[in-house]
Parts: C-alpha cells; sequence; structure tokens
C-alpha cells in the first residue's frame, strides 16, 4: 500500500473526482469540497486549501481508500466502492502519525472501523456525536403541501437571519436549546451574499428557513433547515425543503442530497414524505 499526501488540490481533484463520484450522494462532503477548492474562488476561514489535509492510500488496483479534512472539521473518508481494505485504513493511519484529527465523520461502518483502529494506534477514545442518514432526492412528491412563498434570503433580513444562524448551529452542532448572541454582522452577511440560503414567508412574515450547501456535478446538497419553535408543526420546513429542493430540480441538478439526525424522528420523516429516500448512514465521532 501507498500512502500519498497532497499539497496541490488540483492533482488532488484529478486523482479522486471519478473515484469519489462512483457514489456520490454518500460523498457530499468531500465531493463538494475538492470541487469548491479546485474552482479556487471561495477561499475564505477553512475554504483555503492551503490548511486542508488530503490523502489516498492506493495499491496495483488504483486507490483503494481516499482521506481530507479541512481544518477545523472532522477527517472524511471513502473506501472505493465502499470495500473495506483493512491494509489501506492502516497505512492511513500510520500515515497520519503526529497530525491533529479531531474526529471522522463518514459511511458508518468505515466510520466505525476507522475510529476503532485509530483510537487504539493512539491510546485515546472517541464518542459518537451524531448518527446521521444521508438522503436523496430525484423528484417531489407532487402531493406535497407548500404553504407560504419563498425568496432568497437577502440584506434586510440582518435583523433576524444571525440568531436563526446560532439558533440553527446549537440544534444541528450541540444538540442544545441554548445559543450564541451574534456579535458581528460580517459572517452572517456573507452568507447572505452566498445567494444559497432561502426564506419562506407566510403572510409576509419569515416562519421557516432552508438553503443549499455543498454543490456537485448533478447532486446539490440541502441544508440550514430551521423554524422557529413558535413556528413549528404547521408544514412550513415540509414547504421550504420541498419548494427549494424542486428549485434545484428545475435548475439541472439531477437529485438533491441532504443528512439527518437519526435522532430527530419528525425531520426524517418530514424528509421522505416529499420524496427523499436513504443512501446509507453516516456517523459524526469525535476523538477523545
Amino acid at each position: 500500500m501507498q500512502f500519498k499526501l497532497y499539497t496541490d488540490v488540483h492533482e488532488f481533484y484529478k486523482d479522486t473526482y471519478d473515484v469519489l463520484m462512483r457514489h456520490e450522494a454518500q460523498n457530499l462532503i468531500p465531493l463538494g469540497n475538492i470541487i469548491m477548492g479546485h474552482a479556487g474562488e471561495d477561499k475564505t476561514d477553512w475554504r483555503d486549501p492551503v490548511n486542508w489535509l488530503m490523502a489516498t492510500i492506493s495499491d496495483d488496483k488504483g486507490i483503494q481508500l481516499t482521506a481530507i479534512m479541512t481544518p477545523p472539521h472532522n477527517i472524511t473518508l471513502y473506501a472505493t466502492d465502499n470495500n473495506i481494505n483493512p491494509e489501506a485504513v492502516s497505512c492511513l493511519i500510520d500515515g497520519l502519525k503526529d497530525r491533529d484529527i479531531p474526529g471522522v465523520t463518514t459511511e458508518k461502518t468505515l466510520a466505525e472501523y476507522f475510529a476503532k483502529e485509530y483510537t487504539l494506534s493512539n491510546g485515546i477514545t472517541f464518542k459518537t456525536v451524531m448518527n446521521q442518514r444521508i438522503y436523496e432526492l430525484t423528484a417531489v412528491n407532487p402531493g406535497i403541501q407548500k404553504p407560504g412563498i419563498v425568496r432568497l434570503l437577502d440584506n434586510k433580513d440582518i435583523h433576524f437571519f444571525p440568531y436563526w444562524a446560532e439558533a440553527f448551529n446549537a440544534a444541528a452542532i450541540y444538540g442544545k436549546t441554548e445559543m450564541s448572541i451574534p456579535q458581528e454582522a460580517a459572517p452572517y452577511l456573507y452568507r447572505i451574499e452566498s445567494k444559497k440560503l432561502y426564506i419562506l414567508e407566510d403572510n409576509g412574515i419569515p416562519v421557516s428557513m432552508a438553503g443549499y450547501t455543498r454543490v456537485m456535478q448533478t447532486a446539490i446538497g440541502v441544508a440550514f433547515v430551521y423554524t422557529p419553535p413558535y413556528e413549528r408543526s404547521k408544514g412550513y420546513a415540509t414547504s421550504i425543503v420541498a419548494q427549494i429542493s424542486q428549485l434545484a430540480l428545475e435548475k439541472g441538478f439531477t437529485k438533491c442530497v441532504l443528512y439527518t439526525d437519526l435522532a430527530n424522528p419528525t425531520s426524517n420523516s418530514i424528509y421522505q414524505k416529499i420524496g427523499y429516500t436513504p443512501v446509507c448512514d453516516s456517523l459524526q465521532l469525535q476523538f477523545e
């Protein structure tokens, strides 16, 4: 097995793109990242490839394992064709020595196997942060109810968007109801200017939020789904996800991809009613 560490995102893109595309929806995170890095149009914050860890493990048959980490985020892995090669995993772990790996987020079986081997090798432990499921959609259920009107988030929303964004992060990342109070407008104006986030209005009042994340060749990620507690159970999340999913399909994408927290049966039920079908389970694990 050969461990190859990359410093050039374009070379990494060239070597791994076709491999990752074998399971496009499953590889939403690594594919979206290398496409973005290869384009080189956005180098803000963690998006600058100069700070990324990019590696492959290969044998005489080609790449067996692909790894990418965009600090401070977890490492993401893909075992080619989802065939886990223990020798390839061991080779990667050897190559990662003396590197700070906060955790792993990837397909469940590979995540568990890598975490057990990595923590055993490094004398540490790991814990599960989130059990996830990856879904994809190729057609929106035509019978779904869609109350409200969807529009792009814009600068006039700065009076409430930062608070919704922090509330979403608190719930989605930390599983909490307490949130950080926004102190600066700049990070939120940057998100607004990306023109990837949408608001659902009912009678002119913002009631829910959702948007797009990583963009791939034929698929696009859907994320940032948030409805304030006082507007829930009214069909708003269903409506906005259905509407922006349909919008993506009309723009030419053949599928939409999203992650869900399996601890939230409501959201999993909502997405399936819209037309999303399970692709695989994923784990977000943290090393300690």
